[in-house]
C-alpha cells in the first residue's frame, strides 16, 4: 500500500510540482491551502507523513506544528524559506522530525520523506547509540544521562548519521544534506569544524571516535 502523505501549502506553483514530483515517486497525495483545511483533512484521514509550509495564510506553522505532535504520532517536516538558525530550532522543539528550507533539491526531499518514514515505522522516537540518546520528537540530545546542548547545524548533522547508521557517509554527501540548514555557505573545511565539535560533545573519547568513526579515503559512518 502506497504511503499517503498530507501536503500543507498555499503556493499553488509549488503544490502542482510537489504533486508531480511525489505522485511519481509513489506516494499518495492529499492537499491542503490552509491550517482549517489541513484538520479537516487530518480528522478525515490517516497520514504517514504531513509536509508542513510555515507561511500558512490563516495560521502560525509553529503552532500548528505542535498541536499536530500533541494530538497524534505522525512524521512532519516543516518546509519554509526561513533559513536563520533561531527558526530551525524552533522547528525541532514544537516537534517537527527535519527542516527543509527552499529552494530544495527534489532528490534531497525525496531521501528524508523515505528516512523519516522509515525511522517511524521502526517506531525510533528515541534512538540509542553508544552513550547517547537523541529524542527525535525533542530535538534532545542526551549523553549519560544528561542533557548536551547542540547547534541547528550539529543538530542536522547527528540526525544525517543516525539515519544513515552503519552506511559510510562521503563527505560530499555531508555538504549535500547540511547545505541548507546554515546561516552561510558550507565548505569542505567547515565540515571538518563541525565534526569535531560534535565529536567533542557526543564521544567518551574525540581523540579516538567511536561514535562517528573515520574510513579514510571514503568519508565517515556510525556504527549500527
Amino acid at each position: 500500500m502506497a504511503d499517503k502523505l498530507l501536503l500543507i501549502e498555499d503556493d499553488e506553483e509549488i503544490i502542482k510540482y510537489l504533486r508531480l514530483l511525489l505522485s511519481e515517486e509513489g506516494f499518495l497525495v492529499h492537499m491542503a491551502e490552509n491550517g482549517q483545511k489541513a484538520w479537516k483533512k487530518i480528522e478525515e484521514n490517516s497520514y504517514d507523513l504531513i509536509l508542513l509550509d510555515l507561511g500558512l495564510p490563516d495560521r502560525n506553522g509553529y503552532a500548528l506544528c505542535a498541536e499536530i505532535k500533541q494530538k497524534m504520532e505522525v512524521p512532519l517536516i516543516m518546509l519554509t524559506a526561513m533559513d536563520d538558525e533561531a527558526s530551525i530550532v524552533t522547528g525541532f522543539h514544537v516537534g517537527a522530525d527535519d527542516y527543509i528550507t527552499k529552494p530544495f533539491k527534489p532528490l534531497e526531499l525525496i531521501s528524508r520523506i523515505k528516512n523519516i518514514l522509515r525511522l517511524h515505522g521502526r517506531k525510533e522516537n528515541v534512538v540509542t547509540v553508544g552513550e547517547i540518546k537523541i529524542d527525535m520528537r525533542k530535538a534532545m540530545v542526551m549523553k549519560e544521562g544528561k542533557e548536551i546542548m547542540l547547534s541547528a547545524l550539529e543538530y542536522k548533522l547527528l540526525l544525517v548519521f543516525v539515519h544513515h547508521r552503519g552506511e559510510i557517509i562521503s563527505r560530499e554527501r555531508l555538504l549535500e544534506e547540511i547545505w541548507d540548514i546554515a546561516g552561510e555557505f558550507v565548505n569542505d573545511n567547515t565540515l571538518t569544524v563541525y565534526i569535531k565539535r560534535l565529536r567533542q560533545k557526543i564521544e567518551k573519547d574525540p581523540t579516538r571516535p567511536e561514535l562517528i568513526q573515520t574510513c579514510r579515503g571514503l568519508g565517515y559512518r556510525m556504527g549500527e
